[in-house]
């Protein structure tokens, strides 16, 4: 192998000899071969504009006209084109983290009014500026509740997200948490389950989903009416705009809101940036992660926004800090704010209806033609019961549909949104029935 040398031939032998190795080749010889690159077969240089040509010959080739039926926390959403404008206006768009109180005023009113936003949407009290995506937020929260409640227990809804209980297993495992998982009836959690659990103490709450990971709506009747031992938390995962029809997680007794924003005016891409942001009642402010911006006046009265809360880890001692999170997720907050103040409540409340509104359809129109759905009280995404889920999500991708998310063998999930159009919903319907 070849020896790129960054460094003196006296410091090299130096590291080396610190380490038992005679030379950078005997170094070298440890990685797995596999991973070593020999010689790249790459064709000579562009020039730019024959860069520009070739990388639009190639973008060609991709297929980007399907129809999306998919979901599971991941939603393609209608985006208005102004928020584009609007965010990368240099006010507001910005790669620095605020860490500083006197980052700029953009930048914290952006923040403030994202914050504002989301305790409309959820009806908590206080909102943090933002984690890096909802299986984050649900891993924090349960730090949360265990700090709070003082128990290393906590109960999961086996409704929540596939993926965010990775991440809580793998939060709960270096933090030394148990987790038990709260039994399912009909793609929906057993509540009558776990009332014994949540009311003995032993346990830091309760997380479950709402609508959870299947589409079901979670019997927030039962939740209302749960009874929890003294400090133990009800942490509720949601998607923002379903909260605009659906019942507000306050509504339900929750103590600790979590989701993803998303679907607020940030595309699916290619698997992010998302954001996560965590809601909670005020006396649980000060055990949130990240940070809080809050308004106030200058010395002449005029409007400014201020860091009024931080918890991490650059500024107070590492074993004390609340979370080692060191970013917000800036901007895709910011897309998230400039979305919810241009459709404002009526847009978004549009936008959740006619999402309920399509996938009721669809999923009507299959089950009429032979098909089982699954779930009943399903906001956005149901389960689609099928032959075979590999070949029918094969045959509705040849016809240039995304069909849903494959759960088993013989079951899909099927999300709708507001833009699907009628003539995709029928088209689907149409290449279902010949599956």
């Amino acid at each position: 192998m070849k020896n790129f040398k960054s460094n003196p031939d006296s410091v090299i032998k130096e590291m080396l000899d610190s380490i038992g190795e005679k030379s950078l080749d005997g170094l070298y010889s440890m990685i797995d071969k596999r991973a070593v690159t020999g010689n790249l077969n790459l064709p000579n240089a562009l020039s730019e504009m024959e860069t520009q040509k070739q990388v639009s010959k190639t973008s060609k080739l991709n297929n980007t006209e399907y129809s999306y039926f998919i979901g599971g926390g991941a939603y393609k959403r209608f985006i208005p084109a102004a928020i584009s404008q609007i965010s990368s206006r240099f006010e507001f768009n910005t790669a620095y983290t605020p860490y500083q109180p006197e980052i700029s005023q953009g930048t914290l009113q952006v923040i403030y009014e994202f914050q504002s936003i989301m305790c409309d949407l959820t009806g908590m009290d206080v909102c943090n500026a933002s984690v890096y995506d909802a299986g984050n937020a649900c891993a924090e929260a349960m730090l949360m509740a265990v700090r709070i409640s003082g128990k290393n227990k906590i109960l999961v809804s086996s409704c929540l997200n596939p993926e965010y209980i990775e991440v809580i297993k793998t939060y709960a495992h270096a933090a030394e948490v148990e987790v038990e998982f709260a039994g399912e009836t009909e793609y929906r959690t057993d509540i009558n389950s776990v009332k014994d659990k949540i009311k003995s103490g032993d346990y830091a709450g309760l997380m479950i989903q709402n609508p959870n990971y299947y589409g079901t709506i979670e019997n927030t009747e039962a939740l209302k009416t749960l009874e929890k031992a003294p400090k133990s938390v009800l942490i509720t995962c949601i998607e923002p705009i379903s909260a605009s029809i659906l019942n507000k997680p306050s509504e339900y007794n929750t103590d600790i809101t979590v989701g993803d924003v998303q679907s607020m005016g940030n595309s699916v891409s290619f698997g992010g940036p998302y954001a996560g942001f965590i809601a909670v009642k005020d006396i649980y402010k000060r055990q949130m992660p990240g940070r809080i911006v809050g308004r106030t006046l200058d010395a002449e009265g005029r409007q400014a926004f201020t860091l009024t809360l931080q918890a991490r880890e650059q500024h107070i001692r590492r074993e004390k800090a609340t979370s080692n999170i060191c970013s917000n997720q800036g901007l895709a907050i910011l897309n998230a704010a400039v979305y919810a103040s241009l459709l404002g409540k009526n847009g978004i409340n549009q936008a959740a209806y006619l999402s309920s509104k399509n996938a009721h359809i669809l999923a009507d129109t299959l089950k009429q033609n032979g098909y089982k759905i699954l779930n009943t009280d399903f906001f956005n995404e149901f389960v689609l019961e099928v032959n075979s889920s590999d070949n029918f999500i094969k045959k509705m991708k040849e016809n240039n549909i995304l069909a849903g998310i494959k759960i088993s063998e013989n079951k899909i999930l099927v999300c709708a949104t507001e833009i699907n159009t009628k003539e995709e919903i029928d088209r689907y319907i149409e290449i279902a029935q010949n599956n």
